[in-house]
């Protein structure tokens, strides 16, 4: 089981970015699927959801409004798209299926600043 990410990088607050991931080794679309963020010093932290089939989302408040995240089943890829982003939202972002408790993949990184 493998989770590649990608689409991190260098943006201005206010920004946006789109995040991908693509996994493999799994029957993608059997499974919930999240994003997590670490910040260093600080625990990897859950800030989005998505069911199986994209009809449900939930997220962090801390990025409500702001983030939404999607998955394409047929292609086996999780997608966050971000925007309005905020100093606050660098860090170390990662996909993640809860089923497969210590699978992670190497993450990409975001840095909003100006």
């Amino acid at each position: 089981i493998r989770f590649v990410e990608s689409g991190g990088g260098l943006v201005h607050p206010g920004g946006s970015l789109r995040l991908s991931c693509a996994a493999s080794g799994l029957t993608f679309g059997a499974y919930t699927m999240t994003w997590y963020r670490q910040v260093p010093g600080k625990e990897r932290e859950r800030i989005a959801g998505i069911t199986t089939g994209g009809g449900s989302q939930d997220y962090a408040d801390s990025v409500k409004g702001r983030f939404t995240i999607s998955r394409d089943n047929a292609k086996d890829e999780l997608y966050l798209e971000m925007n309005s982003l905020k100093p606050e939202d660098t860090g170390v972002y990662y996909c993640h299926a809860p089923v497969y408790s210590t699978v992670w993949g190497q993450g990409t990184q975001v840095t909003v600043s100006s």
